[in-house]
């Protein structure tokens, strides 16, 4: 039994997005003066979308056995094609990135929060409410 339901897999899950989508950004801002740079970003769209199609079936002898999948799961970091800002052929939008940068921040320390209050609360429960 989870002792949360699954909630701090899944701000796990959540926090290693946000992580990753950081790193592209600071990527891209790194890169901003890199001619022929292609920006990159994260989609979570696009990742459950590769994890959906990077299933491997097991074979089962008998129906009545439990199905399950195999799964390898990779990160959703994709090219941004067909954008051009500069002459010497980068991609970067630097006002673009700026604003992705802070509103991910922004949900990096929701989901802080929320694993803290979470974790504090484990605490509690642990100390018998002390």
């Amino acid at each position: 039994m989870d002792l949360f339901g699954g909630t701090i897999s899944k701000l796990e899950n959540g926090l290693s997005y946000a992580t990753l989508n950081h790193k592209t950004i600071a990527n891209n801002i790194a890169n901003v003066d890199t001619p022929n740079y292609k920006a990159k970003n994260v989609s979570f769209k696009d990742m459950l979308e590769k994890e959906q199609q990077m299933s491997i079936s097991a074979y089962r002898t008998d129906n009545r056995h439990f199905d399950f999948a195999i799964r390898q799961s990779t990160p959703g970091v994709n090219n941004r094609n067909g954008l051009r800002y500069r002459n010497n052929g980068n991609a970067v939008d630097m006002d673009a990135e700026q604003t992705k940068l802070a509103e991910n921040q922004i949900y990096y320390n929701a989901l802080i929060e929320r694993m803290n209050g979470k974790l504090n609360t484990l605490n509690t429960v642990i100390k018998g409410g002390k």
